[in-house]
C-alpha cells in the first residue's frame, strides 16, 4: 500500500495539471493508496481555496474519491461523519474536530458560527467558554 500526498488526490480530481493528472489517476486506480485525515483536510482546503469549489462539491468529490476500489482513508467513519456535516452546511476542518471530540464531555470554541452551526445540527456539546 502507497500513502498518497494531497497533491496527488487534487489532480486526481481535478485533471488540471495533464501530466501529473496522467500519473495521479494511474496510480490510484492501479494501487492500493492510504489517505490519511490530514490528507482529506488540507484537500477540502486546497479545492475551496484555489479551485473555488463549494463546500458540497468538494464533499461529493471527496466521497466519490472515497469510495474508489483502491482508497483506503485513515479513519473511514471519521471522514463520513464529516462529509454528512459538510452537505449540512459545516464546515469540514470543524465536522473533523468534533467528530474526533465525541467522547468528550464537550467540545469549547471561541468561534460562535461554529457552535451554533453544530448545534442547529444536534451537536449540544459545542458551547463557549
Amino acid at each position: 500500500m502507497l500513502a498518497v500526498d494531497t497533491n496527488l488526490v487534487v489532480r486526481y480530481l481535478t485533471g488540471d495539471h495533464p501530466r501529473q493528472s496522467e500519473k495521479a489517476r494511474a496510480l490510484i486506480d492501479g494501487e492500493d493508496v492510504f489517505v490519511s485525515t490530514a490528507v482529506l483536510l488540507e484537500t477540502d482546503w486546497v479545492l475551496r481555496s484555489a479551485y473555488g469549489f463549494a463546500p458540497k462539491d468538494v464533499a461529493s468529490a471527496l466521497r466519490a474519491f472515497a469510495g474508489l476500489p483502491h482508497v483506503m482513508l485513515e479513519d473511514g467513519a471519521l471522514a463520513a461523519f464529516a462529509l454528512d456535516c459538510v452537505e449540512r452546511g459545516m464546515d469540514f476542518a470543524d465536522a473533523l474536530h468534533l467528530g474526533r471530540a465525541e467522547a468528550c464531555d464537550a467540545f469549547v470554541t471561541f468561534d460562535h458560527r461554529f457552535a451554533k452551526a453544530a448545534r442547529a445540527h444536534g451537536f449540544e456539546k459545542v458551547r463557549a467558554p
